[in-house]
């Protein structure tokens, strides 16, 4: 397994994702993927309920896992 790399079970239905380090610095590319996830703010939870799990948002998560937290739920 790589360095940093997120592990969740096998395609969960709920994942709550939690920002936890700011996005200022970061290039705008990170920032849209923080607001296409629907963060906003710092300590923010999103349960991401709506959207099933799929290879797409975990590439999104995967792009900004160094700013957040993801727990199943």
């Amino acid at each position: 397994m790589a360095r940093g790399q997120i592990v969740l079970k096998d395609m969960a239905n709920k994942i709550i994702i939690t920002q936890t380090k700011s996005a200022i610095g970061s290039s705008k590319r990170l920032v849209r993927t923080m607001e296409a996830l629907g963060i906003r703010r710092m300590h923010q939870r999103v349960e991401h309920v709506e959207h099933k799990d799929s290879p797409q948002l975990r590439g999104m998560i995967d792009k900004v896992r160094h700013l957040v937290t993801v727990t199943e739920a």
